[in-house]
């Protein structure tokens, strides 16, 4: 198979940011009749938006369906990856293709989401143990604090942090999956940019909270 090598990278990625590119937010909001999420709240397409318009079940297939785009695509290179010669360089560009995909969508103009649920699921895709200690950590700070952005800028900064503690331990580090870590947490701290000014300010809506 060795004379595949030189495409199935480049595939495996674009493959990633296609699949990152469907906006299940909108997508299921359509499907079950419900109104797009990018026109109330805070306009973003995603599960804790989704869950504004008062749909527990479209928040949470919302939120699992943005996980699993990115780590479908991760699990097939994980598993089939190496008998093309793969490393983790393709990890990598798999995991942020699909992260580009959500934040910057082919099919949605190029307007998607902010990606935590998105960049929860690269971290199960590039091991289970790393997307358990990213989750957990969501969840913590998301229970005691009931911000979810809040939750996820400690979730995106500790998950680059994670990897490196642990290598050695539960896994081999790649610089290249280091690199994109740090940049998936740096994008979402830009995407976050406005919701770090609401936290600041006292006016950051809750979880739960209704538009």
């Amino acid at each position: 198979m060795d004379t595949y090598v030189w495409w199935f990278g480049p595939l495996a990625a674009l493959s990633a940011y296609l699949v990152g590119s469907l906006s299940f937010a909108v997508i299921l909001s359509r499907l079950m009749h419900l109104e797009d999420p990018r026109s109330y709240g805070s306009g973003n397409p995603g599960a804790t938006n989704v869950l504004r318009s008062g749909n527990k079940i479209a928040a949470a297939l919302t939120l699992l369906f943005d996980g699993l785009k990115a780590f479908v695509p991760l699990w097939c290179v994980q598993q089939y990856g190496a008998a093309f010669g793969l490393a983790g360089g393709s990890i990598a560009a798999v995991a942020m293709a699909a992260f580009l995909g959500h934040l910057f969508p082919l099919f949605f103009r190029f307007k998607g989401g902010k990606g935590v649920a998105t960049a929860i699921g690269a971290s199960f895709g590039i091991h289970p143990l790393l997307g358990l200690a990213t989750a957990l950590t969501w969840l913590t700070i998301a229970y005691f604090f009931r911000y979810s952005s809040l939750a996820a800028l400690v979730a995106a900064v500790f998950t680059p942090v994670y990897y490196l503690l642990c290598d050695g331990v539960a896994w081999r580090s790649e610089p290249a999956v280091t690199a994109t870590l740090g940049l998936i947490a740096g994008l979402l701290l830009w995407r976050h940019k406005a919701n770090i000014g609401r936290l600041f300010n006292g006016t950051e809506p809750r979880i739960g909270k209704k538009s």
